[in-house]
C-alpha cells in the first residue's frame, strides 16, 4: 500500500496536479466511509484542482494588470448614475464587447467615478471570465511608449501589449503632453484598432481633444480608431469625492 500511494503521488506529480497529490488520501477515507461513487470520488477531487487553478489564474492577472484593486464593483455606488447608463455598464459585464474589439470611452467631470468605473469593470472582466487586462496612467504610459521609440524597443512593447484582452488609460488629456509623446500614444490606438479594445477615461470632451494631440490631422484619426467601435459612458454626474466630504463635514 504504501508503494501504491508513493506511485500515485509521483504520477500527480508528474502531471502537476498537486491539489489531488495533496488531497486524495482524506478524500479516498471520506468516499469510503460514505460509500461514494468511484465517479464521484473522481469528480470531487478533479472540482477542487479547478477551483484552486482558478483562484491562482485570477490572483496572476490580476497582479499582471496592475488594477487599483479597491476599486471594486461592490464598492462603486451604481444608484448615483442614471438607470440607463447603469443597464449599459451591467452589459458590459459579460465581456462580449471584448470579443467584438469594441473600445469603452468613459467622461465626466473630476470626481465623477470614471476610474473606479473601469478598474471595477476591468476587475470582474478577469474575475469572471479569465481575461488579461492592463490599467495604466495615460501619463506613465506615453513615457514607457516614448523611452522604447528612443531605445528602439518600441514594436516589442506594443506586442507585449498586444497579448491583453483589454488596456485601460486613464486620464488622458488631464496633463498635457507634448507633440512626440504623443505620436506614440497614437502609435498604440492605431495599433490596437480593431484588434484590442481600449478602455479609456477623460475629462476632456472630443471637441477639446486636439489639445491633447496637438495636429487636427491626428486628433481627428485617433478619435476616428476609438469611436468606430465603442461605447460611450457619459457620467454626467456630481463629484463623488465631494459628496462624501460634505458628509464626513455634516
Amino acid at each position: 500500500m504504501v508503494d501504491m500511494k508513493s506511485q500515485i503521488t509521483d504520477y500527480l506529480r508528474d502531471l502537476h496536479l498537486p491539489t489531488i497529490r495533496r488531497l486524495y488520501e482524506d478524500h479516498a477515507e471520506k468516499a469510503a466511509q460514505e460509500s461514494l461513487a468511484y465517479e464521484m470520488y473522481l469528480c470531487e477531487l478533479l472540482e477542487r484542482e479547478c477551483e484552486v487553478r482558478r483562484h491562482k489564474k485570477t490572483e496572476r492577472l490580476l497582479k499582471e494588470s496592475r488594477l487599483p484593486l479597491e476599486k471594486t464593483l461592490d464598492s462603486f455606488d451604481m444608484k448615483r448614475l442614471p438607470r440607463k447608463l447603469a443597464q449599459v455598464v451591467k452589459s458590459l459585464l459579460d465581456g462580449s464587447f471584448l470579443e467584438r474589439k469594441e473600445n469603452i470611452l468613459s467622461f465626466g467631470n473630476p470626481g465623477s467615478g470614471k476610474t473606479h468605473l473601469l478598474s471595477a469593470i476591468g476587475q470582474e472582466l478577469i474575475r469572471r471570465m479569465g481575461k488579461r487586462v492592463y490599467f495604466t496612467q495615460c501619463s506613465l504610459l506615453v513615457q514607457e511608449l516614448l523611452i522604447a521609440k528612443k531605445e528602439l524597443k518600441l514594436a516589442r512593447i506594443l506586442k507585449r501589449f498586444s497579448k491583453f484582452d483589454a488596456i485601460i488609460i486613464d486620464d488622458i488629456g488631464y496633463v498635457q503632453q507634448n507633440r512626440e509623446e504623443m505620436e506614440v500614444l497614437f502609435t498604440l490606438l492605431a495599433e490596437r484598432y480593431e484588434r484590442g479594445s481600449i478602455m479609456l477615461t477623460s475629462n476632456l470632451p472630443f471637441s477639446k481633444w486636439e489639445k491633447i494631440f496637438k495636429d487636427p490631422m491626428v486628433t481627428a484619426a485617433a478619435i476616428d480608431r476609438l469611436v468606430h467601435h465603442c461605447v460611450v459612458l457619459e457620467l454626467n454626474v456630481s463629484s463623488y469625492r465631494m459628496e462624501k466630504a460634505k458628509k464626513t463635514k455634516k
